[in-house]
């Protein structure tokens, strides 16, 4: 079975990325394709230091090990200050060619302020240098304070539908890149 993994980059507790990345999920989910997420707020990283051996780290090669078992990827980040978190960036140099490339990838960004495509470009710069496949189909949820009823589902029926055509397109590409 086709398997994705989804990455939260956000510490936050009431984390507005969590809560897209989950939308995603259930939306591709629903599509007959098990998903995985990682959530780092769970995950004890270090630092990435440039080397290939974290020994006192085990979820590094948790990290690694299920990014490299997978066949396409749903990274979702909040934007600070016009780009990624920190966090997700982290996860991603704490991996390399051998985890990342030809995984197809979907992106998404999260904003308190008015949506833009910043974060979406630095990452897609960054899946695209580690010879990753992202998917033209991305969503930034500007004022996402605002987007979320109290149950997590999207107040917004255009953004909902941004979700399943971004679903669509991660779960078609992916089969077509793995035949």
């Amino acid at each position: 079975m086709m398997k994705i993994v989804g990455i939260n980059g956000s510490l936050r507790n009431e984390s507005h990325s969590f809560q897209a990345l989950q939308l995603a999920s259930l939306r591709v989910e629903a599509l007959g394709v098990d998903v995985e997420i990682l959530d780092l707020r769970q995950m004890d990283l270090p630092f990435c230091h440039g080397g290939e051996d974290y020994p006192n780290y085990p979820d590094v090669e948790i990290l690694r090990e299920t990014v490299k078992s997978a066949n396409g990827l749903i990274l979702v980040t909040p934007e600070y200050h016009g780009s990624v978190s920190g966090v997700i960036k982290n996860a991603l140099d704490l991996m390399s060619f051998e985890h990342l490339e030809q995984k197809v990838t979907g992106l998404i960004s999260v904003l308190g302020g008015q949506s833009n495509n910043n974060a979406l470009n630095d990452l897609r710069t960054i899946m695209r240098w580690v010879h990753a496949w992202v998917i033209p189909e991305q969503i930034a949820v500007g004022q996402a304070w605002n987007q979320f009823d109290s149950e997590g589902k999207l107040k917004d029926e255009k953004l909902s539908k941004r979700f399943d055509n971004f679903a669509q397109s991660l779960v078609e590409n992916t089969r077509k890149l793995n035949m």
